[in-house]
């Protein structure tokens, strides 16, 4: 009979005090979104956040990424989201400048430690361009409201408050970087924005319980819908495909032992849920540049950055296309830069190790990279349905109010939450088979 490795979780000394420290460190981060921007009405915030059309769509769509600090405008209200906008701007110049994907290429070591420098530089102003967006942007769904107590234009109490923001940002950032090093590896910043997805799961659906606007019917027909969209959203997550790999007999003494054969698994979805969050950070950033020029003078700049407003903001009819097009791009191409940095075919070469009718070194990375692309191809356009699932059922369902805010959170937070959950269990078993438990047999 199996006794799963999990049952020894919490007697390996060194796994245990990473899960600690972890929840430690989100319990921390969580208090921080509680912690106000100096200079904000939360009142107007508020009667925001409950606004229905393109700006409750989009105020909904920034909390998500914020993972739940901008419904109370709190320090840590643009969360993580300018280091990701950072990440996508650097992993999208890496294949363009050769100076760069060269020093990628010769030393990968020494090459990601530079963009995680030039990472961590690009996000200073991109947080302090992302302040002033967010501040901009909400200031124009008030129409003549604003969210500060005072006057938005330069001065001491708007520099107050930007820099605030930019902190927290940097703040949030740390606890994620403290997560990977001395917490769970790797899972900082995906952890940070599980957590505030989580917290308003709860929330979130209550609220639609208790919307009779659209009755009990409405409430029993999305839980259906997500518990059906986990359990797809994991078998997907799960699949593999498994490519046969020979790998050299040992000389045992004077007898040489037989070759073994094995499998080498590439898994559908790669990726997990980093294309999501590319892909909404990158629709969002357009809106929020756009704001900048909404009030400007000149009338043809003022109407097309209207329409950048409009079609970036959640509700445009081309915005579930935008949304579809770039998850399946980033998921190809993330997955493509994941792959080609762990370089199978080097890799078996030094091990001895190859593939059945296929010539060793690079001719099994490229033979490995095609049949990696091909599983791809069904994983990304089913993470691209999932994602637009929410603005294809409102096509057919008869959804208004809290239901509808919820509708268009749910898909993309569940991607989030699976994927996050997904590759935490699967690092914390790559801990325990690390400490020798392993799944043990009982006689």
């Amino acid at each position: 009979m199996k006794r799963s490795a999990w049952r020894y979780l919490w007697k390996s000394e060194d796994i245990r005090n990473k899960l600690l420290i972890t929840f430690l460190l989100m319990v921390i981060y969580r208090f921080a979104a509680n912690v106000p921007v100096p200079g904000v009405n939360r009142a107007v915030v508020e009667s925001l956040a409950n606004s229905g059309g393109a700006a409750g769509t989009l105020f909904n769509m920034l909390d998500l990424l914020s993972g739940g600090t901008v419904s109370n405008f709190s320090v840590l209200a643009m969360g993580v989201y300018p280091y990701i906008t950072a990440q996508i701007i650097l992993q999208l110049l890496a294949p363009i400048i050769p100076a760069l994907n060269n020093r990628m290429k010769e030393n990968p070591r020494e090459g990601q430690k530079f963009m995680q420098k030039w990472t961590m530089l690009l996000t200073i102003p991109m947080a302090a361009l992302t302040a002033v967006g967010q501040i901009n942007i909400f200031n124009s769904m008030l129409r003549g409201q604003s969210i500060l107590y005072y006057d938005p234009g330069f001065n001491l109490p708007t520099i107050t408050t930007v820099v605030s923001m930019m902190a927290g940002t940097l703040f949030g950032i740390w606890i994620g970087e403290l997560i990977s090093e001395f917490g769970i590896p790797n899972q900082g910043l995906s952890l940070i924005i599980f957590a505030g997805i989580v917290s308003q799961i709860p929330s979130n659906l209550f609220n639609v319980f208790l919307d009779r606007q659209n009755g009990w019917w409405l409430f029993i027909l999305i839980v259906t819908i997500l518990v059906l969209t986990i359990f797809a959203i994991v078998v997907v997550q799960q699949g593999r495909r498994y490519v046969p790999v020979l790998f050299p007999g040992r000389r045992v003494g004077n007898r040489m032992s037989m070759p073994v054969r094995s499998n080498l698994p590439l898994m559908v979805n790669m990726a997990g849920m980093i294309p999501l969050i590319f892909a909404q950070s990158f629709l969002t950033f357009p809106a929020i540049l756009a704001t900048f020029f909404l009030n400007s003078p000149v009338p043809w700049i003022a109407n097309f950055a209207n329409t950048i407003y409009n079609a970036f903001s959640g509700q445009g009819p081309y915005y579930a296309l935008f949304y579809f097009i770039l998850v399946v791009a980033f998921t190809f191409f993330y997955t493509d830069v994941l792959f080609q940095q762990q370089n199978y075919g080097e890799s078996l070469k030094r091990q001895g190790a190859r593939i059945p009718g296929v010539t060793v070194g690079e001719a099994t990375q490229k033979y490995l990279s095609k049949v990696q692309r091909r599983i791809t191809f069904p994983g990304a356009f089913f993470l691209g349905f999932v994602a637009v699932l929410p603005y294809l059922l409102r096509l057919f369902l008869p959804v208004s109010g809290s239901s509808s805010m919820f509708f268009l959170v749910s898909a993309a937070g569940l991607l989030i939450v699976v994927g996050v959950v997904r590759d935490t269990f699967n690092i914390i078993e790559a801990e325990l088979k690390m400490h020798g438990y392993q799944e043990k047999l009982i006689h």
